[in-house]
């Protein structure tokens, strides 16, 4: 399926640009391809995958940076949120809902300084349109030499600043297992069961709310895959965009205002549970 749908759709498309002698070839990639380290990932930082999509992405990465012929810019966003996002913060915000359900606190795996940069979804989309003009500008680099920039907001997001959000929007309370806790209960059992358990009690109480809330249906889920999970910091530097290319991020930060979109929208679609039930 990756090997379908990131690979080989992202080459047929460039070599198709390539025919037609496009003048830019935007690819956006994604920033879980940098290894993490300790440090904010720069687009010339060591490339170390940690999940199956990124692997893929890298691969396709690669490959065109040596096509003949290809103008190319690539983007690499680090944790994309906002209005239609299904991926990124929003398991959170799920998870949240489950917990206000459930009326217990939500506690994630290690702690709150982990790192999870952010970047807007509005930001994204205009940085693709900003970076292929200033790509084919005159005073841009030489013609088809690709170029990477990576997009990640001021914010410097960690897990802690996305709850703070968190408990404000559901009013629950939110803490942490830590780092010695967590590296200790997976000395005991996998990750794999950890993630087994987390997820059952997620999936069963979503399920119960979907149901009591007449939502037959629902793209939304709180599953986490067991790679959300790991010890995995998204850190990432996004201010070559802006100094090379004069780009500015029109959401800095992540605020409480910006997350309640999201499920605004989703309960206007009615695939968000909108009331408690018993």
């Amino acid at each position: 399926i990756y090997e379908d749908r990131i690979y080989k759709l992202s080459i047929n498309c460039a070599k198709e640009a390539v025919k037609r002698n496009v003048k830019v070839f935007v690819q956006v990639s994604t920033a879980d391809v940098y290894e993490s380290t300790g440090t904010a990932s720069k687009e010339d930082s060591k490339t170390k995958p940690w999940n199956v999509p990124a692997e893929y992405k890298l691969k396709v990465d690669k490959e065109l940076q040596n096509m003949p012929g290809l103008n190319l810019v690539i983007l690499r966003p680090a944790v994309v949120y906002g209005i239609g996002s299904m991926t990124g913060l929003t398991p959170r915000l799920i998870c949240g809902r489950v917990y206000k359900q459930l009326n217990e606190q939500m506690n994630f795996l290690w702690g709150g300084d982990l790192k999870i940069n952010t970047v807007h979804v509005d930001d994204v989309v205009r940085s693709v349109w900003h970076s292929a003009n200033w790509y084919v500008s005159s005073d841009n680099a030489s013609p088809g030499a690709p170029v990477i920039f990576n997009l990640a907001d001021q914010n410097d997001t960690t897990q802690e600043a996305v709850n703070t959000h968190i408990r404000e929007i559901f009013g629950i309370k939110t803490g942490f297992k830590g780092d010695l806790t967590t590296k200790l209960a997976s000395a005991v059992i996998t990750m794999k069961e950890i993630t087994e358990d987390i997820n059952d009690i997620h999936m069963e109480t979503w399920s119960h709310l979907l149901k009591a809330n007449n939502i037959k249906n629902s793209p939304l889920t709180p599953y986490l895959d067991m790679e959300l999970l790991s010890n995995n910091a998204i850190s990432v530097d996004g201010t070559k965009i802006s100094s090379k290319t004069g780009f500015t991020y029109d959401h800095p930060k992540v605020t409480t205002a910006s997350l309640e979109e999201i499920i605004a929208d989703f309960e206007n679609l009615n695939i968000w549970p909108k009331k408690q039930v018993s």
